[in-house]
């Protein structure tokens, strides 16, 4: 019985020898267990991928900083009025309210007698007429004065327009306009803020984190919001960290700014060969690859393929010199697949400004020895049962 088992274990040894040295000269099976396409099986797909109209792109410096280019943020000091608005203009739907001063003998008005504190009751009377809400012409009314137009004038204009229209009417007319609500002078604030609110401009010219703190402040992390800017047709988005950071993008606002605080958590996605295989999120200001790399807990000594770094993108048209003609998506997007090549050292400089996108999956490849030694483990695993059989029979 032990001849015969030593037989058989012999001629079984001699098979798996044989698919070993199989293995070393034409591969490893297709059939072992892999997280993904090798470095080899991508480069050997290469032209099947770019035939499909998947562009496929070494990463370079030069690429790298056009990349970074077209992500350059649009600032909204480029991109929008940085002076104040020159004080309060009136506008349909504000209320205000008409004070007149006029001088004894002649009383157009009549009026009760002004007392100055100092010095007790003067000869000048004083009326104050009702409340009036600019009308939607933009207009109000004014006894002896007639329709005033008001709208887009300040307080100042119009008073010295009354006092004119009243020129020979009244004696020695003074006018005061005065504001009762802003109704027309007003931003609004929504999004991921304390409270939604409409926050009213003075001539003090309020800026954008001045109605920020006005609604409350925000209610994410500083880092992970975004705010945007509506004014008229013009939408325009920053990130709230940038605009804290560079005083330039602390705006005057104009009336009628929408302000959008958005809570984006961007992220990108890892696979392969890597530290941990996870979604990862990151700052509304951007990271490079590096930094990717460095919070998916970088390579794996032990399995990666260092040159066989992989980011898969829908990407812009314009962004890069496509290598073949692209084909777009629906959306109007090219798939396309970065390669860096790790083992170069001057690759390290470069990923230090590639540009993480929102949605990215980076993928390490296994190195080609990982694949061949999950084959030998499994014929070890293999023979070792057989191995404790035959020495269990021969004692």
């Amino acid at each position: 019985m032990r001849g015969i088992a030593s037989h058989h274990f012999g001629g079984w040894v001699s098979c798996m020898a044989a698919m070993v040295l199989l293995a070393g000269c034409s591969g490893v099976p297709d059939w072992i267990a892999s997280a993904g396409p090798s470095r080899d099986e991508m480069l050997e797909q290469r032209g099947e991928r770019q035939a499909e109209g998947i562009q496929v792109v070494d990463v370079n410096a030069a690429v790298a900083r056009k990349l970074l280019a077209n992500r350059k943020l649009s600032l909204f000091s480029e991109s929008f009025a940085t002076t104040a608005q020159q004080g309060y203009v009136a506008g349909p739907g504000d209320v205000l309210e008409v004070s007149l001063w006029e001088a004894p003998p002649a009383m157009l008005f009549g009026g009760g007698v002004v007392v100055d504190p100092r010095s007790g009751p003067t000869t000048a009377r004083v009326v104050t007429f009702p409340e009036q809400m600019v009308s939607s012409d933009g207009t109000i009314n004014m006894p002896f004065a007639g329709q005033i137009p008001v709208a887009g004038r300040s307080p100042q204009q119009i008073e010295a327009d009354i006092a004119q229209r009243l020129k020979g009417k009244a004696n020695q007319p003074q006018v005061l306009v005065r504001m009762i609500r802003n109704n027309t002078a007003n931003v609004t604030v929504v999004g991921e803020v304390t409270a939604s609110a409409r926050v009213p401009l003075t001539a003090r010219g309020e800026r954008l984190l001045d109605a920020l703190a006005a609604a409350g402040g925000v209610r994410q992390p500083v880092n992970k919001v975004t705010l945007q800017l509506t004014r008229g047709d013009q939408v325009q988005a920053l990130p709230l960290e940038t605009i804290i950071r560079d005083p330039k993008q602390n705006i005057p606002l104009r009336p009628g700014d929408v302000i959008t605080a958005l809570f984006q958590p961007l992220s990108f996605t890892v696979l392969g060969a890597a530290g941990k295989n996870e979604e990862v999120n990151f700052e509304a200001q951007g990271i490079s690859l590096a930094q990717a790399l460095a919070r998916a807990g970088g390579l794996q000594d032990s399995r990666s393929d260092a040159r066989g770094v992989f980011i898969f993108r829908f990407e812009d048209d314009k962004a890069v010199d496509w290598p073949t003609l692209p084909t777009m998506t629906p959306e109007g997007k090219v798939p396309v697949i970065y390669e860096v090549n790790l083992k170069d050292p001057a690759s390290f400089l470069v990923a230090q400004s590639f540009p993480m996108q929102d949605k990215d999956v980076v993928f390490v490849t296994n190195a080609p020895g990982t694949q061949f030694q999950k084959f030998l483990t499994l014929i070890v695993s293999s023979i070792y049962p057989v191995l404790s059989i035959v020495n269990a029979t021969n004692n």
